[in-house]
This record gives structure tokens, C-alpha cells and sequence, in this order.
């Protein structure tokens, strides 16, 4: 925790204000130093300064001390985005399960995680089906016997790729469907005991943080495309549509016995599969013009904001959707920006698409 502490006169007693990160100028330095010899006795400055840093860490706990030795199991975690909200996590104190289909990906992760922290529990559990509720509780119990609780969860296993309406087949419909939506209420079922029991156990009354930090709170990772539709993600907008209403529906029957639950909605997020494979690199500096801030985002800022709704900061954060994508989604246009579709176009001239079977390759004309 990096403090600076200030000392101002005031009534012959020393007075302090706290600023993280940020030490004031040199100037401001040394007259603070010329108050504090005035108004301290140097041999009473050790236990002074101590007792004042104690006192700053005691009335606002930091994200790590909320989140030390908490459980986070996250589906999809394997994944670029996933991954790195999981590995904010377990920098900041927490151990982690990681569950996925593939498992060498997935044993491969859960190792490179785990290198966030000297001492943490990382478990990478490979062969499980969102889509089966026995494949997920198997691993949610697994999680509980080896780590001992399951205090945050994310939802973040999801499918998708291009295909227009008429090129949609029924199976590649229900396949994105049953992943995202299926696969979210299923996580959502296996996880709950648990939620609710670290929910009770770490609740606060938004006055004084719980001594034993937070608890009892789940993210589902959704998307901003349903906000307006867009071709060729038909598929995808009805799934995440699904998805948030499940977040609500959580929100609101859970929210009595202190569970939270709130949506974070990635934008266009730079050196990730899914933006690999939906769009060209040479099309980056058109698509990142297009949005309000003139920049993909990155991996790190959704996983500061999985830290604001995990730690103390995010007590009262229920039933919310917290969109991070640099205000994209209020431009969002009828293309598919960078893929090499231009609307209405490729509607009307009958191309089709490849790579629509759900597979994670590049959709090409």
C-alpha cells in the first residue's frame, strides 16, 4: 500500500490527510517536514506515523485485502479476457478454478495464473461442458473440497462467429444459445449454495466494510451488440440478451440474503480471440477511429472493473450492467466493422459465410 502522509498546523496539533500513489510536490514535502518537527517529538514519530497509516488502512480496506484468500471460479477462464479477470484476482490475494473444455488449455492456464502470486491455488479443470449441469457441478464441488469455498463467480464461457440470418442453421442457433444462456443458468445453479453462504458470511451494511472482506457476488461477461442488433451476430445478440436477464432475475432473488449480481460488457478489447477471428488487423485503425475514445480496450480494464464489483467499492453495485467499451456501442453502425462486409451489400448479394459451424476459426466470404 503506498501512503503519503501530510502534516498541516492546526492549533498546535499535527493534522494529516492521506493520498495514495501520489506524493505532493517537494516543496509541500519539506514544509509539512518543518510542521511536523514543530509539533511531534521525534522520538514519539515512529509510533505517530504508525498508528496514523493503521488508522487510513483500517477506515478504507484496499482491493487486496478485500479479496485476499477468497474463491473465485470462473468459467471460460481459460479464455484472453477471463483469464486476465482472474489473474487481477489472484494478484490481489485470491485462489481460483478455472474450467474449460479443453484440457490441456485449460491445466496450461491455470499454471500461467497462478505465476500472478507466490503461494496461490490456481486448479485448471479441463473436459467440462457448460452446456451439462452434472460436468459443472462435478467441478464446483472439486473447487469447494480443494480450495474450501466458492466466493465470486464468473460466467464467461461463450460462443460465436459470422453468419447472416438466411446462412444460420437451427443447430448453430441453438449451440451458441445453449453455451451462453445454458451454460450461465447451469453455472449459476451449481454455484449458488455457495454464493449465498460467502454472501452471509461477508455482508456489509455499507457503513463498515466487513472485517472479512467481501463476498457472495457474480459476474456474467455479455457483449453491447443486442443494445442495437447487428447483422451476422444474430445469434449472438438474442444469447446475451438472455444473459442479462438471467443477471437481473439473480439480482433481484438473491439480493435479500446479500448475493449481487451485475453484468460487465466488453467492447471491442484488443489482442483477443474473439476480435482476432471477427475482424482484420488491417481494418484496426478504421475500427478504432470509430469509437468515441479512438482505442480498442484492453484486457487489463475489464478486469479493473471485475475488481471494483468484487471489492468493497462495488457493496451496492446490484442488477447493473457495466458496459467497457469506450462508448462504441452508442456508434455501433449496421457493418461489421473490419471483417470485410459492407452493408447492406453482402446481404443483398447472397454471399455466404465459412467457418459458421461454430468453430473457433475466422468467418470468411
Amino acid at each position: 500500500m503506498l501512503v503519503w502522509v501530510e502534516f498541516y498546523r492546526l492549533d498546535a496539533f499535527a493534522v494529516c490527510s492521506f493520498a495514495c500513489q501520489n506524493p505532493p510536490s517537494r516543496r509541500k514535502q519539506a514544509e509539512a517536514r518543518k510542521v511536523l518537527a514543530s509539533t511531534t517529538p521525534a522520538e514519539q514519530l515512529p509510533t505517530f506515523l504508525c498508528g496514523l497509516i493503521t488508522a487510513c488502512r483500517r477506515s478504507r480496506p484496499q482491493a487486496n485485502e478485500q479479496i485476499d484468500n477468497k474463491v473465485v471460479f470462473c468459467t471460460g477462464g481459460a479464455g484472453t479476457i477471463c483469464s486476465a479477470q482472474v489473474r487481477a484476482l489472484v494478484h490481489l490475494g485470491a485462489n481460483a478454478c478455472i474450467v474449460g473444455r479443453n484440457v490441456e488449455k485449460t491445466e496450461s492456464m491455470a499454471k500461467d495464473i497462478a505465476t500472478a502470486r507466490k503461494g496461490s491455488k490456481v486448479l485448471g479443470i479441463g473436459s467440462v461442458d457448460v452446456r451439462s449441469f452434472e460436468s459443472l457441478k462435478k467441478a464446483v464441488d472439486r473447487c469447494v473440497e480443494e480450495l474450501g469455498a466458492i466466493d465470486f463467480v464468473i460466467a464467461g464461457a461463450a460462443g460465436n462467429f459470422l453468419a447472416s440470418i438466411n446462412q444460420l442453421s437451427v443447430n448453430a442457433f441453438k449451440a451458441v444459445m445453449d453455451i451462453d444462456v445454458l451454460g450461465s443458468f447451469n453455472t449459476l445453479k451449481a454455484t449458488i449454495p455457495h454464493l449465498v453462504e460467502s454472501a452471509v458470511k461477508h455482508r456489509s451494511d455499507g457503513t463498515t466494510p466487513s472485517p472479512t472482506g467481501t463476498g457472495g457476488r457474480i459476474i456474467f461477461v455479455s457483449a453491447t451488440i443486442h443494445y442495437t442488433g447487428m447483422p451476422m451476430q444474430t445469434h449472438v445478440s438474442v444469447a446475451k440478451a438472455g444473459v442479462d436477464a438471467l443477471s437481473n432475475s439473480v439480482a433481484i432473488e438473491f439480493g435479500p440474503v446479500g448475493v449481487t449480481s451485475n453484468v460487465i460488457s466488453p467492447g471491442p478489447i484488443g489482442e483477443t480471440e474473439g476480435m482476432k477471428r471477427l475482424a482484420t488487423e488491417d481494418a484496426k485503425k478504421s475500427n478504432e477511429a470509430a469509437i468515441p475514445l479512438g482505442r480498442y480496450g484492453s484486457v487489463k480494464e475489464i478486469a479493473d472493473a471485475t475488481i471494483y464489483i468484487f471489492s468493497d467499492s462495488g457493496n451496492y453495485v446490484n442488477a447493473s450492467t457495466v458496459v467497457v467499451d469506450g462508448g462504441a456501442w452508442r456508434l455501433q453502425a449496421a457493418g461489421i466493422s473490419g471483417s470485410g462486409f459492407s452493408y447492406p451489400d453482402f446481404l443483398l448479394s447472397g454471399m455466404e459465410v465459412t467457418g459458421v459451424s461454430g468453430q473457433k476459426q475466422k468467418a470468411k466470404i
